[in-house]
């Protein structure tokens, strides 16, 4: 018998009374902090049917709201109708609100309970800290696993390992790299959950998580010893034969617990944002911590020769892709139906002729004229609308392959487009081509060169209410840290080999949205007395169309850069496109 949502949030309030909880928390999230979860951990989706990436649950026995941010305000009013949840709207993105909602609507002494293998370190202590002064107190619970009857069990896919010369980098080496990183940090052990980390250390890839090739593990490094915690029968021997030669042991995926109680006496480095509370609270059992950004992060984005190089072939096959796709667009629009769905598998389906195509990198935003003015709007079968021979098309998109990851937005024009969008998309233009063009002290942080880029805007009026960039991970996740470029004070400096975003936009509901992304290469500039400088190198290569361009609102350097990145997609994609598409693409990119 299929419960209704109205149902699980009856035996959830049942459980609550049962066990004393008075506020229950369901975050979506998993073990190890994902941005993307396998189906074993979508317990949003299980309980109120939202199926949106970011959202937190809270029950109490007279209330059950979502709360999400700007993002999912639409896509969660619909989906949450006659499941008994309502929608809270965040103020700001990416902030528990839920608690200041608690700290004010529980009496005092209640309980807060909430599984605390699915809430990170920051949130388990921000709750404490924050709730403290009520007494109220916090109850690791989990609710869900004896309403989820036929609950999806851990993903069982194989794993595998990339070749050292196909990562520029071994897993000897890497250890080793991480482990003068510990010294430095003078802690004994590093305590690895993010899938990310322990997939770039051990030079692992799978598929256990949509869209990044990641595979369930965790991962403890110390002086003289790395131990990797993943199911073993996905490994072949090849693969065990290998970690094992780089003195790895590998044990089952569930024997960290006992490992972590293991360790004692010493002193373990964390990262409060990527690991759970539940395993925090082992470690701090028996040893010190030290807690940071996990020097991981920092290796892993920091790109070497060897990732680098095969980045950019990729970004060659992507563009092709693109290029394709785009040309599609223009030569069907009107002719056959087109929606946003079958535009998407589309795209999908250029990349996918591409060698070394391993899948899209996340879900497609293709977002036409008003649907594009929600951000992160995806379509489904319920939203899904035809494409017609006007406005704007927005595309969102990236591919996965062996060995890159690739993220770009393009807007299509489809026919006529009003004035305004033209306008928008042409400062959006303006604001790229800024950040891009910049050239920037060692040590600039991400927070300070958001602001540059955010001018051509800001001189109208203008702001989004997004970050402007993010990290790229090799062949791993499309949202990767530690660096970023948006507003929040994020106090990590943008360094040569890392690979990050820069995707401005402006949205007028109800009428279009426009955004433009590339992915950008930081590099050395050049030395001068007063400091070392660093600078972007444009990495994606897909044309930008001109027709939506007024001139008028460019400088001249604006309009230079544009006919130059053109030329240079063309030269770079020319060598794999038929005739036709030659043709096609040169005029598209006639200054």
């Amino acid at each position: 018998m299929i419960m209704t949502f109205e149902e699980k949030l009856a035996a959830i309030r049942t459980a609550m009374k049962q066990q004393g909880i008075d506020a229950y928390i369901i975050p979506s999230s998993d073990p190890h902090t994902s941005e993307y979860l396998p189906e074993h951990y979508k317990c949003l989706l299980f309980v109120c049917g939202f199926t949106g990436s970011q959202g937190t649950l809270v029950i109490t026995e007279d209330f059950a709201g979502l709360w999400a941010d700007f993002r999912y305000f639409e896509q969660a009013e619909d989906q949450l109708k006659g499941s008994g949840y309502q929608l809270v709207k965040l103020k700001v993105q990416h902030t528990p609100e839920y608690i200041d909602w608690l700290f004010e609507k529980l009496p005092e002494g209640a309980v807060v309970g909430f599984d605390e293998a699915l809430l990170s370190v920051n949130l388990g202590k921000k709750l404490k800290n924050d709730l403290s002064s009520k007494r109220i107190t916090l109850k690791n619970a989990d609710l869900l696993s004896s309403v989820w009857l036929n609950r999806p069990a851990l993903p069982s896919g194989k794993a595998f390992m990339i070749k050292d010369e196909d990562a520029g980098q071994s897993v000897n080496s890497k250890l080793e790299s991480v482990r003068t990183e510990l010294k430095g940090l003078k802690s004994d052990y590093l305590f690895i959950s993010a899938l990310d980390e322990v997939a770039w250390v051990f030079n692992l890839r799978g598929h256990d998580v949509p869209f990044n090739p990641v595979v369930l593990s965790f991962a403890l490094i110390g002086a003289g010893s790395a131990t990797l915690f993943i199911d073993p029968s996905k490994l072949d021997d090849k693969s065990q034969l290998s970690l094992h030669s780089a003195g790895v042991e590998v044990l089952n995926y569930n024997a960290v617990n006992n490992a972590l109680l293991s360790v004692k006496g010493c002193t373990v480095f964390i990262d409060p944002a990527r690991i759970s509370y539940f395993l925090f609270k082992i470690i701090e059992q028996h040893s010190r911590i030290n807690e940071g950004i996990s020097p991981v992060a920092f290796l892993k984005a920091r790109k070497n020769e060897t990732e680098i190089k095969a980045i950019k072939s990729y970004m060659v096959k992507d563009g092709v892709a693109m290029t394709r796709f785009c040309k599609w667009i223009e030569d069907n629009i009107g002719r056959i139906q087109i929606t946003e769905l079958s535009a998407s598998e589309k795209l999908k389906t250029f990349r996918a002729e591409q060698e070394g195509f391993a899948g899209v990198s996340f879900t497609t935003i293709g977002g036409y004229n008003a649907h594009a003015a929600l951000p992160h709007y995806t379509p489904s079968p319920e939203t899904d609308t035809e494409l017609r021979a006007e406005g704007l098309f927005l595309v969102d998109s990236g591919g996965q392959y062996h060995y890159g990851t690739t993220d770009i937005t393009r807007m299509i024009p489809l026919g006529p487009v009003s004035e305004q969008a033209k306008t928008d998309y042409t400062l959006v233009l303006k604001a790229l081509i800024e950040g891009t063009c910049l050239s920037f002290p060692k040590g600039t942080c991400g927070y300070q060169i958001d602001s540059v880029i955010r001018k051509p805007l800001w001189e109208y009026g203008i702001n989004y209410g997004h970050g402007t960039g993010h990290g790229v991970g090799f062949y791993l996740n499309v949202h990767e840290g530690p660096q970023n470029i948006g507003p929040a004070n994020v106090p990590v400096a943008i360094q040569p080999g890392m690979i990050t975003s820069i995707e401005p936009g402006i949205y007028r509901p109800g009428l279009h949205g426009v955004r433009i992304e590339n992915l950008v290469l930081a590099v050395p500039d050049r030395i001068t007395p007063f400091s070392e400088f660093i600078r972007f190198e444009t990495v994606t290569l897909a044309y930008i169309d001109t027709s939506l361009v007024r001139n008028e609102l460019l400088e001249p350097r604006h309009i230079k850069w544009l006919n130059d990145y053109n030329e240079q997609v063309y030269q770079e994609l020319v060598p794999f496109l038929t005739a036709e598409e030659e043709e096609w693409l040169r005029d598209k990119i006639s200054p």
